[in-house]
């Protein structure tokens, strides 16, 4: 018997996820090791793909790209229902292991506390930085030099960052601070550059491989 997808029941497992995220920094003091995670679509095809940066670097030192079919269509704070499947396969590809990971979405910058990045940092047991580039929710508050908090309700939810042209919408995913998370966003992006190196380069490959399958026709073979 085929299960119906539920909103009501996906807002409540969204409000038990929310009261398992750890924000305190669990992220060694010296990062070596960063991912980044992104998805394309052709159509209903989710195109995945997971990075690892040399923190130091940015020399790209694994990468894994995979493609599931996704049944669920896009519904504003229920991404996670849709992305972190694809997300989570793509990260357990790869043969090493991010000491933290940013994703593309957000995570306590939600209107339950529960978003994609908090879902996959759970799922994987890793720290996650939730990573967007639109405001989902809440207000910013007052500017401090290139950042400013993010209220949603009564709580601090995220922070705006200005990263070089471009404005982004951090906040904890699991297993790290907010303070943390807008630090790591800026430790790992290029001079000049306006996305953190592990989310450009895992956007580059996602896209790349989208645009592979479409000019191939062959959308339901494997990648390799």
């Amino acid at each position: 018997m085929e299960m119906r997808f539920s909103v009501e029941r996906a807002r409540l497992a969204q409000r038990l996820i929310a009261e398992r995220v750890v924000e305190s920094d669990e992220v060694p003091e010296t990062i070596r090791l960063a991912g980044g995670v992104d998805v394309s679509y052709i159509g209903d095809l989710a195109i995945a793909a997971a990075t690892v940066v040399d923190a130091e670097s940015f020399e790209l030192a694994a990468k894994h790209v995979v493609k599931l079919k996704v049944e669920l269509p896009y519904i504003p704070t229920l991404l996670a229902f849709r992305e972190a499947g694809p997300m989570v396969a793509a990260v357990q590809g790869l043969k090493l292991k991010p000491e933290v990971l940013l994703v593309d979405g957000n995570g306590r910058l939600h209107p339950l506390g529960a978003g994609i990045a908090c879902q996959v940092g759970l799922a994987l047991d890793i720290p996650t930085v939730g990573v967007a580039k639109k405001l989902l929710c809440g207000e910013v508050g007052e500017w401090r030099g290139d950042e400013a908090p993010v209220i949603v309700g009564e709580r601090v939810a995220g922070a705006a960052v200005k990263v070089g042209s471009k404005l982004l919408f951090v906040s904890v995913g699991h297993k790290v601070s907010l303070p943390t998370a807008v630090k790591l966003v800026k430790l790992l992006t290029r001079a000049g550059g306006s996305l953190p190196e592990p989310l450009r380069l895992a956007h580059y490959e996602a896209t790349a491989a989208a645009k592979a399958l479409r000019r191939s026709g062959m959308q339901e073979k494997p990648l390799s």
